[in-house]
């Protein structure tokens, strides 16, 4: 995809989640309603007009063209070399996933133990893997989707499992913006499907609350870690105490 047709498909995914048709575009720009799609379809957007619609939306084009370099990407999931790559060198992992969530170099290397030069290098290497493009002025295009699905019992898996889910779950979860919840039940086919179903939108939901934060300005911007996962499962401790079938 081209930077320009990134750029369209940013402003079409902001003009429906703000329920703004065609034709109030075009009332707002004084066009014809069939011009206004036209203009859509071929992409050709002078800058005033790019302003235009911009302030429809409330935004600035600056705003636009940084959603449009943190667009979700088609390829959900990575390789099993690029995901080895990621959890060999703890430095370049932290940069990754610092690039996923919309930090610059310089909010990077103003947070942790970096130089700039040092994390340029590492943003090189995710570029070389595939993982980003590096475009001029050290901005940061994602070509992967943000959110991409670990491999079932790939190398980032078995590297939280092993190190990160513990400190994870080492909280009381008492604290403002905080929850835990374990819920427990049994459920027909159907329910699951549907759960699954459910699960699945709360992870769009979540994307979606991290691409319109984006918008902020960094200092007011914080982490927010959520873990799903559902499954077929009895306590070893209550296996323990099943009849033995005969």
């Amino acid at each position: 995809m081209t930077e320009s047709e990134r750029l369209v498909a940013t402003l079409k995914r902001l003009l429906k989640r703000q329920g703004i048709t065609y034709r109030r575009v075009a009332e707002g720009l004084g066009l014809s309603e069939p011009t206004v799609k036209r203009l859509f379809s071929k992409g050709s957007f002078t800058l005033e007009r790019l302003a235009q619609v911009a302030s429809l939306l409330g935004m600035s084009v600056a705003e636009i063209a940084q959603q449009a370099d943190q667009a979700p990407s088609s390829v959900r999931t990575l390789s099993e070399a690029q995901e080895g790559e990621l959890v060999a060198e703890p430095g370049l992992l932290l940069v990754a996933a610092c690039a996923l969530n919309g930090w610059t170099p310089a909010e990077i290397a103003a947070t942790y133990r970096f130089t700039k030069a040092e994390c340029l290098r590492r943003l090189l290497k995710l570029d070389r893997l595939g993982l980003i493009t590096l475009l001029p002025g050290d901005r940061i295009r994602l070509n992967v989707a943000r959110d991409f699905d670990w491999r079932p019992g790939g190398p980032i898996q078995r590297f939280f499992r092993k190190q990160e889910k513990d400190d994870f779950l080492a909280s009381d979860f008492a604290r403002e913006g905080e929850s835990l919840a374990f819920l427990f039940g049994m459920l027909t086919p159907l329910a699951k499907a549907r759960l699954d179903a459910q699960l699945r939108k709360l992870r769009d939901e979540f994307a979606e609350l991290h691409r319109e934060s984006l918008a902020a300005p960094f200092a007011q911007r914080g982490g927010a870690c959520l873990l799903v996962a559902q499954r077929d499962w009895e306590p070893r401790s209550f296996a323990a105490l099943r009849r033995v079938k005969r």
